[in-house]
């Protein structure tokens, strides 16, 4: 069985767009930090997550993995790690652009539901950046932009595509700008994705229960 990490890097271009549809059944995401984050950065992080892709329908439960029993069942679901440090602390005025911010296992061709996110680059990216805001609202930013690079993981195991967009969420790389930028959102075409995958996915659960 071959096993591939399918990446977000750091980069440049910009964009965004809109789409408003109905909403779909909530997704489960199990959630485990390396080191566990301010609660201001992960309540940043989930609201950023909710704001990108709520437009598009798409609803989630989070749950902390380390606190499951293991017994339970959800129809559709995803598995995030943040790697390293997830805060906004000992900030410094330099910002490195380039590494891998997040990716998504593929196993064998297959999009697997695993998704990690390395919260140390993402504050490397975005450091110089996070210092023009007042100290008080630095972790709600750098929890922002750890929740756009999380929602594009997240298209690609729910959009069921390792392709990128050329602009707004979808796109191959980010620089500091998209992080940090008052917003952030999906071009019409990678909305479109999500919803027609959504749908057939729907579908596809409810033929299942049937007899």
């Amino acid at each position: 069985m071959k096993l591939v990490l399918f990446c977000l890097l750091a980069g440049v271009v910009p964009g965004w767009n809109e789409t408003r549809v109905a909403t779909f059944a909530p997704i489960t995401l199990y959630t485990q930090f390396q080191q566990a984050p301010p609660a201001g950065v992960q309540q940043a992080l989930q609201e950023e997550v909710e704001a990108i892709m709520a437009p598009i329908g798409l609803r989630f439960e989070w749950r902390d993995l380390g606190k499951t029993g293991g017994h339970e069942v959800f129809a559709e679901l995803a598995v995030v790690t943040f790697k390293g440090r997830c805060d906004a602390a000992d900030l410094t005025s330099r910002s490195r652009f380039e590494g891998a911010l997040g990716w998504t296992h593929v196993s064998d061709g297959l999009i697997l539901p695993f998704t990690d996110i390395n919260c140390d680059r993402v504050r490397q990216l975005t450091q110089s950046g996070l210092l023009v805001f007042r100290a008080e609202d630095r972790a709600a930013n750098y929890g922002r932009a750890l929740g756009r690079v999380l929602a594009h993981e997240l298209y690609h195991i729910f959009a069921n595509t390792t392709r990128h967009g050329s602009i707004g969420v979808a796109k191959e790389s980010y620089n500091m700008q998209d992080l940090l930028a008052d917003d952030f959102q999906f071009q019409a075409k990678e909305s479109r994705m999500l919803q027609a995958n959504r749908q057939g996915a729907a579908v596809e659960s409810m033929a299942g229960t049937l007899d």
